[in-house]
């Protein structure tokens, strides 16, 4: 909303007259009175339910925004593979049905074998922020420690959702992933056909995605790391692949609207899994609301409002940071 209201007020200051902003501006939302008093006709609201959570909005009037941005056309692709999955979702059979073999596989490692993360590694350069989206869809969702019936959670909950592209991570993070002490599953992802015409480069990224699921599998023995040659006894412990560590590798076809619609689709049914096993409600966020509503007193005393009671670390902060504001408005 403050977005909003500066974007209004720019308008206003480059001869937008009062009266003409109504043409100016559309609005998403479930609010009909608060976009009158905003300025904007209410004709030109795109409504939604007010029940849909933003993490799963994007398949609503939410995803105006993408519409703009790839056309129409491309969105009702979007649409259709999400379609698909959900179609799957309801009538496949348990032994080949994706989203609930995954779910339930991420129930087992989090809940019976204690990881406490899975990393999403996209060997596929456009789908770098997919890691990001993940971490609010399933975090967001099934981030709870009780139960639907109010009772504490039996067991561990939400494992921490992270990662990079793989070429990246290849050069990163990946030796943790590989010989830490603690051990995580990785979601490989990437699309069969390239993204790009250069010759030669999708082989290369495929066989180092189906490589680092195949280490992970394999591992590698002191025997093999001698059969390479190695003569130096010290270092061959460190050359060792424990082996057996989980991944899960999902390939697109390609990489299109259709596709990627199927690939959220199939994410949003897994976390539902994941909630139903652990008896725990995916629709809410109360985490998110506590701090939304701290914070609207402090952002009235760092715009000069009274002081409020706080714990001493929050007065702390909050009398820096006016220090620091007057200091720098002069």
């Amino acid at each position: 909303m403050a977005n909003a209201h500066t974007a209004r007020t720019w308008f206003l200051h480059h001869g937008v007259p009062q009266a003409q902003l109504a043409s100016h501006f559309v609005a998403v939302s479930t609010n009909r009175q608060a976009v009158a008093e905003f300025g904007i006709d209410p004709v030109n609201m795109f409504p939604f339910w007010d029940w849909v959570g933003g993490r799963f909005s994007l398949w609503s009037a939410v995803g105006l925004s993408i519409a703009l941005a790839v056309g129409f056309a491309r969105f009702r692709q979007l649409l259709d593979g999400a379609r698909a999955m959900d179609r799957h979702f309801a009538e496949a059979d348990a032994p080949r049905n994706m989203p609930m073999i995954l779910g339930l596989l991420d129930v087992w490692y989090r809940s019976f074998l204690g990881t406490g993360s899975r990393c999403v590694a996209p060997y596929c350069e456009p789908l770098e922020l997919l890691p990001a989206f993940l971490q609010q869809l399933e975090m967001e969702s099934n981030g709870k420690s009780v139960q639907l019936d109010g009772a504490a959670a039996a067991q561990g909950t939400a494992p921490v959702v992270w990662g990079t592209t793989g070429t990246n991570g290849q050069h990163a993070y990946f030796q943790m992933v590989h010989q830490g002490s603690h051990w995580m599953p990785v979601d490989f992802i990437a699309a069969l056909e390239p993204v790009h015409p250069m010759p030669g480069h999708h082989g290369k990224l495929l066989a180092n995605c189906f490589a680092q699921g195949e280490a992970l599998l394999r591992g590698r023995t002191a025997q093999e790391v001698r059969a390479l040659g190695v003569q130096d006894e010290a270092l061959v412990p460190h050359m060792v692949f424990e082996g057996n560590r989980p991944s899960n590798t999902l390939l697109l076809q390609r990489l299109d609207p259709y596709h990627l619609g199927a690939l959220i689709a199939l994410s949003e049914h897994r976390t539902f899994v994941q909630g139903v096993l652990w008896n725990i409600n995916s629709f809410d966020q109360w985490g998110v609301e506590l701090g939304k509503q701290l914070a609207a007193p402090i952002a009235c005393e760092l715009d000069g409002g009274p002081a409020r009671p706080h714990d001493a670390s929050t007065a702390g902060l909050i009398r820096r940071a006016l220090a620091a504001a007057s200091a720098w408005q002069g």
